[in-house]
């Protein structure tokens, strides 16, 4: 409550601030200055749901912002259209063009995605400058002020206008953000695959994440038309992408106020790279500030000295350079990059999060003890297994199914049937096929051959987000969380199948979408009550003990609500006191109507608990049936122990 409320008295503080600025600094220069801010902002809101959220590196938002400019200029100075609809007709088409951007994202990622945004933002600055019968060319286009029931705005009136929207899309964005949606964007960087296998679409939210992003960069193109009323080819060029990366992640990614402060650096840093003189008492301040920082960090033994090194010798060459400057225009852009890498090896969270890091080392304990995790009502888990009729026939069947890479057969006509709510034990010495037989299943890898039925249909070549939906759900070899999300939103990413409420009942916050986000975290509490992880809701995933990561990975994928659960290697990383406990919550999962699959090397656990078992070597399944016949048959006891042990 005591966060809540100083959260509203800095939000209440900020608006005033706002609002007041024109009042206070009445000055025309300053007052364009911080509107340009503004706008800037709302660019790199949506630029931050790429970049930060997604983990796209695009670099093509510069062009992006010439569309949404050249939208409401060209509609204005060709046909005179108004700006209550020139701008929404400058989102519009600017979205169209970020879901055309976005399609490179759903085939290549990382340096190659970068090549493809920055090939886009230069096809965009050549389509400006080129197509003059729309846009003048290189002789650009004049844009008056608004006109509102036949009264221009002034200066100050624009600037409450940006600043109306500015705040308005801030909120629509952290409302995103916040949302199952936000929760998407953010799992499907940290891990795609599993994304996927929980049943949100990597494809299509990749696709929202661009349009959200695009509309936003038209909205802000179109404001900064009717701010600077003169717009041409050359201001949307790559020195202006580099500058609205810098800004996300100076300002530091994730957050609303970072994309705010790293709007404020870029506006006003061409002004200080302009000025030799400005450059040379910053950058010597800067120098100053540094060494002392790393002294601090030296005698504290917060950092070695091999670490300090690097920014202390770098900021001080730059002062030092600085003085051998006569010209600084020249070396704007490789002020530039230096700077990009600087922030990205030394202030990898932007200098919110270098704020943020400062206060929970200097602030009082006091102060950390008030924050409390949210009050979430624990119920019991259940689901909706328990009342179905079991079935006589199998949930799962898997029929000649061959896996083959190359020359090399995975799987060679495996046929696999699962029975209704049993717990299915598949066990194999390492390489004999487990892992790759759970990514046929879900979906991950097309089978050469065969075919697998869930309950009676057919889902080879459907999607894993597909599979996932359908019911199966899974956990991995190789822990799959969302590091940096919490163990609450890594369960409601499970959960996101349970949300109907499309991004408008979102933006507005509707009655539909809390009754919803509310039984989600109800049933995400109840879930993580299951696991034992209630009093680490609130940690982040990757904070957590290896053992503790399993188990959250079960809830996430009990989130599901699924028919069918594979797990694979749940044991792994677990203590053998420890043992016991998970066999109990897999006979628990079993018992609330959920069929399991269970891959694992502790034999004890695999014949404890399970009621068939098949074993697979080299990629061919050598036998299955009860665990007691299976421990006893020669094929298996050659296959773990060699043929010299089946002898005897």
């Amino acid at each position: 409550m005591k966060m809540k409320t100083k959260s509203y008295f800095l939000v209440v503080l900020g608006l005033a601030a706002l609002g007041l600025f024109p009042v206070l600094v009445p000055n025309a220069y300053y007052v364009h200055l911080v509107e340009t801010i503004l706008i800037y902002a709302i660019l790199l809101f949506g630029l931050d749901i790429v970049v930060g959220y997604t983990g796209q590196v695009s670099l093509g938002h510069a062009g992006l912002f010439g569309v949404g400019s050249y939208t409401a200029g060209a509609l204005f100075f060709k046909l005179g259209v108004p700006f209550l609809l020139a701008v929404p007709a400058a989102i519009g088409v600017t979205a169209v063009f970020g879901a055309v951007l976005a399609l490179p994202a759903l085939r290549v990622t990382g340096p190659y995605l970068a090549m493809v945004t920055l090939a886009f933002g230069t096809i965009i600055q050549i389509l400006i400058n080129e197509m003059t019968f729309l846009t003048e060319g290189p002789i650009g286009i004049k844009v008056a002020k608004p006109i509102f029931f036949g009264h221009k705005l002034n200066e100050v009136q624009y600037f409450y206008v940006v600043a109306v929207l500015m705040v308005l899309a801030l909120v629509v964005v952290h409302r995103i953000l916040k949302s199952h949606l936000g929760r998407a964007f953010e799992a499907l960087r940290d891990s795609p695959v599993a994304c996927d296998c929980m049943g949100v679409s990597v494809y299509r939210y990749k696709v929202y994440a661009f349009v959200i992003s695009a509309g936003l960069a038209g909205l802000a193109g179109a404001l900064y038309t009717y701010s600077e009323e003169y717009i041409s080819p050359n201001t949307y060029n790559f020195e202006l992408t580099i500058m609205f990366l810098l800004a996300v992640i100076m300002g530091g990614r994730k957050t609303r106020s970072g994309a705010l402060i790293g709007a404020a650096i870029v506006v006003m840093l061409p002004s200080l790279l302009s000025d030799i003189e400005l450059f040379r008492k910053i950058a010597s301040v800067l120098a100053v500030a540094v060494t002392g920082m790393a002294a601090y960090n030296f005698v504290k033994k917060v950092k070695t000295v091999r670490e300090l090194a690097v920014p202390v010798v770098a900021t001080v060459a730059m002062a030092a350079f600085s003085f051998q400057l006569e010209n600084i225009t020249d070396w704007r852009l490789t002020i530039f990059g230096l700077m990009t890498l600087f922030v990205v090896y030394y202030l990898q969270d932007g200098v919110v999060g270098f704020a943020r890091d400062l206060f929970v080392r200097f602030a009082r304990p006091a102060a950390h003890a008030s924050v409390g995790t949210p009050v979430v009502k624990v119920r019991a888990w259940t689901t909706s297994h328990l009342a179905a009729p079991a079935d006589s026939g199998p949930l799962l069947e898997a029929q000649q199914v061959l896996m083959q890479f190359g020359g090399l057969k995975a799987l060679n006509q495996v046929d696999l049937r699962i029975a209704r709510r049993a717990i299915h034990g598949l066990i194999g010495p390492n390489g004999s096929g487990k892992s790759t037989m759970m990514n046929v299943l879900t979906g991950i890898y097309q089978p050469t051959s065969g075919q697998v039925m869930f309950n009676g249909l057919a889902v080879t070549g459907q999607t894993p987000s597909a599979i996932a939906l359908s019911g199966i759900a899974r956990t991995f070899q190789n822990v799959q969380l969302f590091g940096e999300m919490t163990a609450t939103d890594n369960v409601l990413v499970g959960l996101h199948h349970t949300y109907k409420s499309n991004i408008l009942d979102v933006m507005l916050g509707t009655p539909r979408y809390q009754r919803e986000d509310a039984a989600a975290r109800e049933q995400a509490a109840s879930l993580l009550s299951f696991v034992g992880l209630t009093e680490l809701s609130e940690e982040q995933a990757r904070n957590l003990p290896y053992g503790k990561q399993r188990m959250l990975e079960i809830a996430r994928a009990l989130g599901l609500n699924p028919s069918l659960l594979l797990l694979d290697e749940p044991a792994a990383g677990l203590p053998p006191a420890d043992l016991p406990e998970l066999m109990k919550m897999v006979q628990k999962i079993r018992d609330h109507g959920i069929t399991v699959i269970l891959i694992e090397h502790h034999m004890d656990v695999v014949m404890g608990i399970s009621d068939t078992v098949s074993v697979l070597d080299f990629g061919q399944k050598i036998a299955e049936g009860k665990p007691a016949d299976v421990q006893s048959n020669p094929a298996v006891i050659e296959a773990y122990l060699g043929s010299g042990a089946a002898a005897h």
